[in-house]
């Protein structure tokens, strides 16, 4: 098991990922994406799910294949790009029952807008998009994210890019969080469970 001192973002699973745990056995398959050191990937495998896991960082998917195997559970681990011109390969589209994308807010508006059609492609119909992240008011504590206000979530921004889907959850809220040294302290955070039609 990686131990949380190794550990970017911890080992336990993201808390608004894992309050939905009655929802998420709704499914049977569930993607990862920008999965980093597999906290939530390895928590969605220990729920039943079959779970595979994107990740561009080589050294995040080592630990987070040792965390798998500490936990006894397996995770596919896809090494890929998922903003890459040839990403999502074609045996991918239409796939999951979930897909799910915890602080990933790494990417301005452009790519974002590319990031969020590329969740899209991997649900099945009737599959869902879970996000966790940001609110611009996050700047204001500094308790991890983003520096640039830009890649940051605002309950319109989501609505917007998930107009076409049915909007099952949006919530803007604060919360004390401890999802290792990159997420730690009070935060401005927002969360959507979205369904593909």
């Amino acid at each position: 098991m990686v131990p949380v001192s190794e550990a970017q973002d911890g080992t336990e699973p993201n808390r608004f990922l894992a309050h939905r745990l009655g929802l998420l056995q709704n499914g049977r398959t569930a993607l990862s994406v920008a999965d980093g050191e597999g906290r939530n990937s390895v928590w969605l495998a220990e729920q039943g799910l079959e779970v595979t896991a994107i990740e561009v960082s080589p050294v995040a998917i080592e630990k987070a294949r040792r965390l798998a195997a500490g936990r006894q559970v397996d995770v596919r681990f896809l090494l890929a790009d998922m903003l890459g011109p040839e990403w999502p390969p074609a045996e991918l589209h239409n796939t999951f029952d979930w897909v799910i994308g915890v602080f990933i807010q790494f990417v301005g508006p452009a790519e974002r807008q590319r990031q969020f059609a590329v969740m899209k492609q991997l649900a099945r119909s009737g599959g869902r998009i879970l996000l966790q992240g940001y609110t611009p008011k996050q700047l204001d504590y500094r308790t991890g994210g983003p520096s640039a206000v830009e890649n940051l979530y605002t309950e319109e921004l989501l609505r917007a890019a998930f107009a076409d889907w049915n909007i099952e959850e949006l919530v803007a809220y604060e919360d004390e969080i401890a999802e290792g040294m990159g997420h730690k302290g009070r935060s401005a955070l927002i969360g959507l469970v979205a369904r593909k039609p």
